[in-house]
């Protein structure tokens, strides 16, 4: 059994497929084939059934499918390890949700490129759910995302808290008021994210709880297009503070609602087995700082892997 058939076989799983998983893999499909059924021939054992273009595990395939993933993640915990260097400065895949990224990632990059000049920083956006994945696969090396959330192999590690503001356009009816209620909002258009994004999720819990259901007049991929729409004045939005910029004064007002008024906790979840390589920690140190620098750290981020 060699390390590279199981990489094979993990990419057929995660493919369904003998050819995407020999072009994910960067090998001709009757070569990847060769591997798999020379594995198969080891073990005795088919690894998938071919039902078509389709490669589903058989049970055996289970077997190995879930061994291998611990196998290989020990393997590039090794060699993460080994390679190492502090001399180099380190590397880093961070990911970030959509309402985050934007206002924390560009200066956190700056600033670590200040302190670390030769740390590589990767970054993925995406929704919680890619981003947790990512953590748990080994793609990704930390993630931000918002609580609550419950995953027994991540270290999940609270930032900061912040309340969500209601948006509304300069023009619109409503940015005349200082104070709103949820009430006050049960007959307005929303503007929101798409519904893979927590925030929407968390809006339409907060509706819930005041026994409405928002009306939607648009779902965006990002929150730029939501804000311009916003201040458009095709509808509301809720956003988190974070989300607020200096430029958005000509076009958008952000106030606050009263009562109980809705907040999000944001998070850094990281393996609790992966290597925490030297770029990791660096990075974990700026991020620090920089959150610092909002105000709006809550509980200290662990640097050292304690």
């Amino acid at each position: 059994m060699e390390l590279h058939q199981l990489r094979y076989v993990l990419a057929i799983a995660d493919t369904g497929n003998f050819t995407r998983a020999a072009e994910a893999s960067f090998v001709s499909q009757p070569s990847l084939s060769q591997q798999v059924a020379k594995l198969e021939s080891e073990l005795d054992h088919k690894l998938f059934h071919r039902l078509g273009r389709r490669a589903v595990p058989t049970d055996a395939g289970e077997i190995l499918i879930e061994r291998a993933r611990r196998i290989l993640f020990e393997v590039d915990n090794v060699t993460n390890e080994i390679h190492d260097d502090p001399a180099l400065g380190g590397q880093v895949t961070v990911g970030m949700i959509q309402t985050v990224a934007p206002y924390v990632l560009p200066k956190l990059i700056r600033r670590c490129h200040e302190e670390y000049p030769h740390m590589k920083i990767n970054s993925f956006e995406g929704f919680r759910g890619d981003l947790v994945d990512g953590v748990l696969e080994g793609q990704v090396d930390l993630a931000l995302i918002p609580l609550p959330f419950h995953e027994p192999r991540v270290s999940t590690e609270p930032l900061f808290r912040e309340p969500l503001m209601l948006a509304v356009g300069r023009n619109h009816p409503l940015a005349s008021k200082r104070r709103f209620t949820a009430q006050d909002l049960k007959d307005e258009t929303f503007i929101m994210l798409g519904r893979g994004s927590s925030l929407t999720a968390q809006i339409y819990e907060y509706c819930g709880e005041h026994d409405f259901e928002p009306s939607i007049g648009h779902r965006c991929a990002q929150v730029s297009t939501l804000k311009a729409l916003v201040g458009l004045g095709r509808g509301i939005a809720i956003l988190p503070k974070l989300a607020q910029h200096p430029n958005d004064h000509d076009h958008l007002v952000y106030r606050q609602i009263v009562g109980r008024t809705p907040e999000r906790e944001i998070a850094m979840v990281r393996h609790l087995q992966r290597y925490q390589s030297q770029g990791t920690r660096q990075f974990l140190k700026v991020l620090r700082e920089v959150l610092r620098g909002h105000g709006a750290t809550r509980a200290p981020i662990p640097i050292n892997g304690e």
